[in-house]
């Protein structure tokens, strides 16, 4: 006899399946706050799946998904990282030739067979019909939790961010160079600024190389080409000059390989790098350097998933 398949099982194979896809034609990678707007647009949901969590104030199909993104990544089909969402090879071609059915046996099986060479237990997820949801298995619903804590933080400092002018943004970089060790020499003001927006020293009087010619692009929604990486290699004229293009956006392929190649040193700082730095260097920071992107850490009970 076939065993039942439970209410969650089945939101999970509809969103997973919908969500791969998605990465699949968005160059393979997405934002996953984007990736639950898309499935949003894309798939109906009925009251029971549309549920709000008075505990959490979470989706129910929302929470399944991301419960299921962990099963997805064991099993080799996608990856996380720092909220960003990405298909693999192997979530590739399992999607190419398998159903939504099949292709939900195949993470599942995918992660049993993780589950075993780790030696780790799992109780599968029961029905969601309590607002117990989930609770079936602690760890695996506090790493879905912490994921959706993290991907609306990400969200919400991104937007913030996202709001700033091109000025704003650049006086964001500065602060970062500053409480990262760097001296400031200047910040370009309004009007043209030959390509370089701020210029750093690693001492005071700038007497020491390297000289750092900093550019910055305001563009959260847009990639940096490869053009704009060679304009930056063009204002490094002195001997040991060293280039840092910093965007509020994402470099790319052609502009990283620019990059690479340059025969000038060339840093490249994208959204989610700037981020990072900005939270490892916060506490270095002045309360006048803080309060241009303030953030107020908050920590949780962690897993080994």
């Amino acid at each position: 006899m076939a065993k039942s398949v439970s209410k969650s099982q089945k939101i999970a194979t509809r969103t997973i399946y919908a969500a791969l896809n998605i990465l699949k034609d968005n160059d393979g990678e997405l934002r996953g706050r984007d990736v639950v707007d898309k499935i949003r647009e894309q798939l109906d949901f009925n009251e029971y799946e549309a549920h709000v969590f008075e505990r959490t104030g979470y989706v129910r199909w929302e929470s399944v998904l991301h419960f299921y993104t962990i099963d997805a990544m064991k099993a080799g089909f996608m990856r996380k990282n720092k909220g960003l969402w990405m298909i693999t090879k192997e979530g590739l071609e399992a999607l190419e030739n398998n159903s939504p059915e099949e292709l939900y046996k195949l993470i599942s099986k995918g992660y049993r067979e993780w589950e075993a060479a780790n030696k780790k237990e799992k109780k599968q997820l029961q029905d969601l019909d309590e607002d117990e949801d989930l609770e079936s298995n602690f760890i695996q619903q506090q790493k879905s939790i912490i994921d959706q804590v993290e991907e609306d933080a990400s969200t919400g400092i991104r937007d913030f961010v996202n709001q700033k002018n091109p000025y704003e943004f650049q006086d964001l970089v500065g602060a970062l160079l500053e409480a990262m060790g760097y001296h400031v020499s200047s910040i370009a003001e309004r009007g043209p600024d030959g390509g370089i927006d701020i210029i750093a020293y690693t001492d005071p009087l700038g007497t020491r190389q390297p000289r750092i010619i900093v550019q910055v692009k305001h563009k959260p929604e847009s990639a940096i080409s490869s053009d704009e990486i060679q304009k930056l290699a063009g204002t490094l004229k002195r001997n040991g000059d060293v280039g840092i293009f910093v965007t509020s956006g994402r470099f790319s392929k052609p502009s990283v390989k620019e990059s690479v190649h340059s025969r000038e040193h060339i840093e490249l700082i994208d959204f989610d790098r700037f981020i990072a730095l900005w939270q490892e260097y916060y506490n270095k920071m002045t309360d006048e350097q803080k309060g241009l992107l303030p953030l107020h850490p908050i920590y949780f009970l962690g897993t080994n998933l």
